[in-house]
């Protein structure tokens, strides 16, 4: 028997670690094959409240606005000028924005029904990204859950530090220890000003993890309510005592975003970073915010309360320095760290976001074909933005924009257009009808009488009513 001959060859130890790289990734699956080293980094600042023209990169921002830092960030990145939320207020966008999923989905419709907790077989960012090698973490407003099982170190992130409470929390006195700030699972005693905390949390965790891809989610509760500030920075420049307030808190925001970029840039890590900036909902009325040009304000489904400053930075991947007006929004996020991250979109839980960075890049003009908001049961308020028209409702008033030429929402063009407002309307009752019911147990649709919404009548439709309702009356009196 001939004694088989074996040939061996020397090979560079670095072409041997490349192909054991690649022989390893490809065991592993898809979801990793993009090396560890080559995934960018994933940060997401999402302030609260903030007001549309409380940017001073708006051109519409008054002159007490001042926010250098922001302004740096925006000019040097992309500008999306068509960004929304997909709530008008805090936890509802928050539960889109962390499962990339319509809110309505799952039964959140309303601020408490989010903040009560994002039902636990419902899967956040983190939960995609961590078995691809990305540390998370967590910082400032949670608002998904108050107790431990919605902690969000049991969503998916390794770190947390913040509160889980609803709404306005404190910025100075962190006594309160029902209502107490976290690290990790348990409650510390903590001390200062939380802006300035949250921002030195978020320097700090990318300075332990500058080595490993990371998914951060710096969540300020600035400048949402109270109205409190160093008093050393509150100065009197408006007249109104609220707005100057105001003022001191988006100083220290704008700091805290500036510092944060700063690290990234001191660890070298800011080119492959991709960072996104947005607010959770439209300035609030009373803060005294200021959402130029747009109407109305938090809590509604007017441009001001859902149409928000929103910025996209990735300096390997995407040219700064210009703006981006395809309608894009929070739940997009979700399917937007999958894509850059190299990853795939899920299956199990389909999602309703998309990645923006087709549109980012100019490669296409359009997301979605229709955006949805609703409030649902007694408020009856929601909206459907398809292209350029927007229907927007509350309980009996139906009223219908074009925002390509009415950004500001001042010309009501329902009664010109009826068959726009019975074909939108018939649209969000179709998308309605795929959604869950609320959590809290209220209708999904206010009408005390039939259940669907009201639709703006033609002048045809209201002349027929009137003949209707006369025609009532008179039977009325014929049977006394």
């Amino acid at each position: 028997m001939e004694t088989p001959v074996i040939l061996t060859m020397v090979i560079p130890q670095t072409l041997k670690t490349l192909t054991f790289k690649v022989l390893t990734f490809s065991l592993i699956g898809m979801s990793s094959l993009v090396l560890a080293e080559d995934k960018p980094n994933i940060v997401i600042i999402l302030t609260d409240d903030q007001g549309y023209a409380d940017v001073s990169y708006n051109p519409h921002s008054p002159p007490e606005v001042s926010t250098p830092n922001i302004d740096a960030l925006a000019h040097s990145s992309i500008i999306c000028t068509q960004g929304y939320t997909s709530g008008h207020v805090c936890s509802p966008t928050r539960a889109g924005l962390m499962t990339g999923r319509y809110q309505q989905r799952f039964g959140i419709y309303t601020a408490g029904e989010g903040g009560s907790g994002v039902p636990l077989d419902e899967v956040f960012i983190p939960q995609r990204l961590g078995p691809a090698g990305y540390v998370s973490g967590a910082l400032g407003k949670w608002h998904l859950g108050l107790t431990e099982e919605y902690h969000a170190m049991n969503r998916g992130f390794d770190e947390f530090y913040g509160f889980m409470g609803r709404g306005a929390h404190p910025y100075f006195d962190h006594s309160d220890m029902e209502h107490p700030i976290y690290r990790g699972l348990k409650p510390i005693n903590e001390e200062g000003y939380l802006t300035t905390r949250i921002t030195e949390e978020a320097v700090d965790f990318i300075g332990r993890h500058k080595d490993a891809p990371f998914f951060l989610y710096v969540a300020y509760n600035a400048v949402h309510a109270p109205p409190e500030a160093p008093e050393e920075d509150i100065e009197q420049v408006t007249g109104d005592e609220t707005r100057d307030t105001l003022m001191a808190m988006v100083m220290h925001l704008d700091r805290g975003v500036g510092e944060i970029v700063d690290s990234l840039k001191k660890h070298e890590v800011f080119d492959n970073t991709l960072l996104i900036f947005l607010t959770d909902n439209g300035g609030s009325a009373a803060m005294s915010a200021n959402n130029a040009p747009l109407r109305g304000f938090k809590q509604m489904d007017y441009e001001g309360g859902i149409h928000v400053p929103f910025i996209v930075s990735w300096p390997a991947q995407l040219e700064g320095g210009k703006k981006c007006g395809v309608p894009m929004w929070s739940t997009d996020l979700f399917a937007t760290a999958l894509d850059a991250a190299g990853l795939p979109m899920p299956k199990d839980k389909p999602l309703d976001g998309k990645s923006i960075l087709p549109a980012l890049k100019g490669e296409t003009d359009k997301l979605h074909d229709e955006l949805y908001w609703s409030s649902a049961g007694d408020k009856g308020k929601w909206a459907i933005r398809s292209g350029n028209w927007k229907l927007v409702a509350e309980k009996r008033r139906v009223e219908l924009f074009n925002l390509e030429n009415d950004l500001s929402e001042t010309n009501d063009l329902a009664e010109k257009y009826p068959e726009v407002v019975s074909e939108l309307t018939d649209k969000y009752n179709a998308w309605l009808d795929e959604m869950a019911d609320p959590i809290s147990k209220q209708d999904k649709r206010w009408n005390p009488e039939a259940g669907a919404p009201v639709k703006a009548m033609s002048k045809e439709d209201k002349r027929a009513a009137r003949e209707k309702k006369k025609a009532g009356r008179v039977k009325v009196r014929e049977a006394k």
